[in-house]
């Protein structure tokens, strides 16, 4: 799928940075929706990430951006407040409507979420709102300033922790909550309203979720993400969320299937640690199917196919960056580094031929981009234990032999 840069300004003038997730190839875009992060995070966060694309797979493109001083957006954060959050959201929708189309749903995680429950009922083009970890009140946060508000009343701004950061904060943020203290906002919302959080929740106690569950009017639904903490850590619980905020979104949004799935009809049997290829045309189509798993090989229209699925030399890549994806991302966790995303790019070359050689060696480049506070240190690390991956090690080191066998007639 295709991350189009989208930048836009806020009624400062400030430019916003934005990311805009399309669909696929071939999976047409449907509607549009809109994600708010959390507080003092940025749109690169993994789960705010993770959702978007797994949202954009089924055919609605998210525009995730980072609020004024945030990330590579413009502006001073100190000057910011929750007012100014919500007017950079509204500014983003007009971005979105102006270029593309007006936002259907939005999203919002965390204090994001009571931003866009703020925000909704500007937005006539909204047809849904989803809130993920979210307090039914901006004014929640303010425990984050318990220990410095006495310098804050007496010099105007004080530096509060955040996670792993610092930030300066005037006392215009904490005089701006005070107008967002009631939920009447969230019964006046009048849309279709999912409420997703987790009970261990500790950064935004789940009875947070009550109180916007309460607030609201129907139609509202609300799923508890059992184990999950505040920031979707775990891959899982970032994809279970987009797997069923689509599914709720598709009664209000009116998504419809896609005419061709990998997931369709009934797959043959196949044993563990076996793969199974099938013809699926007399071109280039085939099925491909593992024990519970199942998708699409294609080659491309240009060479007789008709592109419904990766061709085999990109689902080889896939292997290796899913493979190398996966093998950072559990030392990363054994290793408590703050790696927050990862993201890899391979690409299948050829490399030029030698003087009286016909051919030239074959390489596959593989960029990785590691998101996170880590020390030049860590990322050398990182990017050493790459190659050490088990497919990187069967392509690269182990004397692989293929053993081609005929069944009888």
């Amino acid at each position: 799928m295709a991350r189009i840069r989208f930048d836009f300004n806020n009624p400062e003038g400030h430019r916003l940075a934005g990311l805009l997730e399309t669909p696929p190839a071939g999976v047409e875009t449907q509607r549009y929706a809109l994600f708010a992060h959390c507080f003092t995070c940025g749109k690169d966060l993994a789960a705010a990430t993770r959702i978007a694309r797994a949202l954009a797979a089924r055919g609605i493109a998210v525009l995730r951006f980072d609020f004024t001083g945030l990330g590579n957006s413009d502006g001073d954060f100190a000057n910011t407040s929750f007012s100014s959050n919500v007017q950079d959201l509204l500014a983003a929708a007009a971005a979105l409507e102006a270029e593309y189309s007006a936002p259907a749903l939005l999203i919002g995680h965390s204090l994001g979420g009571a931003a866009v429950l703020a925000a909704a009922g500007r937005l006539p083009s909204v047809e849904a709102v989803v809130t993920i970890a979210a307090p039914a009140t901006p004014d929640h946060i303010e425990h984050l300033f318990s220990g410095v508000r006495g310098e804050m009343e007496s010099t105007g701004e004080a530096e509060v922790r955040v996670g792993r950061r610092r930030f300066r904060i005037r006392r215009q943020f904490l005089d701006d909550l005070k107008q967002y203290a009631d939920a009447e906002h969230i019964r006046r919302l009048k849309r279709p309203l999912l409420v997703f959080h987790s009970p261990v929740d500790e950064i935004v106690e789940v009875e947070e979720a009550a109180k916007i569950y309460h607030a609201a009017l129907h139609p509202k639904s609300f799923i508890s993400l059992d184990r999950a903490d505040h920031l979707l850590t775990d891959r899982e619980d970032s994809e279970y969320v987009a797997e069923t905020l689509v599914a709720w979104a598709s009664r209000y949004l009116g998504l419809h299937r896609h005419h061709e799935e990998a997931g369709g009809g009934t797959a043959p049997a196949v044993e563990p640690g076996e793969v199974l290829v099938t013809e699926r045309d007399q071109a280039f189509l085939r099925g491909l199917y593992a024990a519970r798993h199942q998708l699409l090989a294609d080659e491309p229209e240009s060479a007789g196919g008709t592109d419904l699925g990766p061709n085999p030399y990109e689902l080889l890549l896939m292997a290796l960056g899913a493979c190398t994806s996966m093998t950072l991302r559990m030392v990363a966790s054994r290793k408590g580094l703050a790696l927050d995303d990862i993201e890899v790019r391979l690409r299948h070359q050829e490399r030029p031929a030698a003087e009286g050689a016909r051919q030239g060696p074959q390489q596959i480049v593989q960029r990785i981009t590691l998101v996170g506070a880590l020390s030049e240190r860590e990322r050398a690390l990182l990017l050493e234990i790459a190659e050490r991956c088990p497919v990187h090690r069967t392509l690269v080191h182990a004397q692989l032999q293929i053993v081609t066998e005929g069944d009888e007639p």
